[in-house]
């Protein structure tokens, strides 16, 4: 049986190119949504860097259905689990069909935190369509020697040059600069002035539920439409800027002036692009497939925001928190998997969001169903038991799941969850949630916890 599982896992490393060529390419006959958009555009515990290789799930098992009755026997036992508090609700389902195989308090909504990213990713991916990217551009100001920096919500973009062993590829504002000195000095301008627009959001740029501490521990970032290194104050550095639009215009003047073009004004000045302005140079994220993966690997709280926007933006709402929350809810809606999901940020760091465990692993199901090619990205994106992002720390080489559970984590005061999916050891593929937010002191216990549960799914 040993063997069998070592088969499976080598079967399933072979699987990545299926899983990332299904969320990539296998687009054109999705009918998840009629719109083609435009380009628009829980503290967790430090991730571990992502990696280029691991095993991935395949979008469908065929093996058959785990006994009820054993699988209820290991998971009633695991969820005693004192660790994990009074008020723990789980979900087990078969990909495949949607049936249930096991249901505790599944219905009960209960805090996510971090795996609220997967309502995030599921919107993004159904909504946008996985090959949309998000531009940053500078065009023409009220006059020729006046410029603006239009901010399009990319949180991912690069002060400086991008760092090659980033996944994905991010744009870069030193390229940025450079195109636009080019088109300038084309023009025979070599000094301007530089203001800024990051008018594609609106309504306050903190959640009135996040903690106020988020943003100075380095949690988020203050959500807006421009900003560079995810509002960082160093690519390196944890801390955030206060307002992450000014600090982007100081580096993009900057910049110009390494690329030989003089600004007359240093101080950043606010103002709103005339709707078809000229346009003088444009970079382009990583498509929303790329930054989805990076959400969910690397539990990104300023990318799932970014991206809850863009939805908002896409549906036609308010690119705000409350907007974003009604755009996700509209796009869920037509997946047919809105029902027990009630949010109010897209990263999880809202203590008021409510998801109950089914309709959690229904989402997952949602995503690793061949059915919905657009939507594979959900589950290449989720952790890899003891190898990539916030499971790469979780899972001992001799634990039944290494390698073999896909999970997105969540952490936050009191909270533990872990939503996934995995193989069973007979080779089916099934989607589970486990959520707990009454947990008592003690770090890592109700995470080992939550891991014993998986590893009763996949063993």
């Amino acid at each position: 049986m040993q063997r069998d599982r070592w088969v499976a896992l080598v079967t399933l490393v072979m699987l990545q190119l299926f899983v990332v060529a299904a969320g990539a390419h296998l687009l054109v006959s999705d009918t998840l949504t009629d719109k083609k958009p435009e380009p628009v555009a829980s503290p967790e515990p430090p991730p571990v860097p992502v990696v280029t290789a691991g095993p991935v799930l395949a979008a469908g098992g065929n093996g058959p259905l785990p006994p009820k009755g054993t699988l209820a026997r290991r998971l009633v036992e695991a969820l005693g689990d004192p660790a994990l508090g009074e008020r723990v609700g789980a979900a087990v389902i078969d990909a495949e069909s949607g049936a249930p195989l096991f249901g505790s308090d599944e219905n009960v909504g209960i805090t996510p935190a971090s795996t609220t990213k997967i309502v995030t990713a599921v919107a993004a991916l159904a909504s946008l369509g996985p090959d949309t990217r998000l531009s940053t551009r500078v065009v023409r100001g009220s006059s020729p020697s006046s410029i603006i920096l239009v901010g399009g919500g990319d949180p991912t973009l690069a002060s400086g040059k991008a760092d090659s062993d980033v996944y994905p590829v991010q744009a870069s504002l030193a390229t940025l600069a450079l195109r636009t000195a080019k088109a300038l000095k084309a023009a025979g301008i070599s000094r301007v002035t530089v203001a800024y627009d990051d008018a594609l959001y609106t309504g306050p740029r903190t959640a009135a539920s996040w903690k106020p501490g988020y943003v100075p521990e380095g949690s988020v970032a203050p959500v807006t439409a421009l900003m560079v290194d995810s509002g960082k104050v160093a690519p390196d550095d944890r801390r955030r800027v206060s307002d992450p639009p000014v600090a982007a215009h100081r580096a993009f003047v900057s910049l110009l002036g390494k690329n030989g073009i003089k600004v007359a004004n240093k101080a950043a000045k606010r103002v709103r692009a005339i709707t078809g302005a000229e346009e003088l140079a444009r970079v382009e994220s990583a498509p929303v497939y790329a930054l989805v993966e990076r959400a969910l690997t690397l539990s990104d709280n300023d990318l799932s925001e970014a991206l809850a926007r863009h939805v908002a933006v896409n549906e036609g709402k308010p690119a705000s928190f409350d907007g974003g929350a009604a755009a996700v809810h509209a796009v869920l809606a037509r997946l047919e998997a809105a029902d027990g999901v009630r949010v109010f940020d897209g990263s999880g760091l809202s203590p008021k969001n409510r998801i109950t465990p089914a309709a959690l692993a229904r989402l997952v199901a949602v995503a690793a169903s061949p059915a919905n090619p657009r939507l594979h990205p959900v589950i290449s994106g989720m952790p890899v038991a003891g190898f990539t992002g916030t499971l790469g720390h979780r899972f001992g080489e001799s634990d039944s799941a290494y390698g073999l559970v896909r999970a997105k984590t969540g952490t936050l005061d009191g909270v533990s969850t872990l939503a996934g999916a995995t193989t069973t050891e007979d080779g089916r593929l099934v989607a589970f949630a486990f959520m707990a937010d009454d947990v008592p002191p003690g770090w890592g216990k109700a995470e080992a916890a939550l891991d014993r549960l998986a590893a009763a799914v996949a063993g």
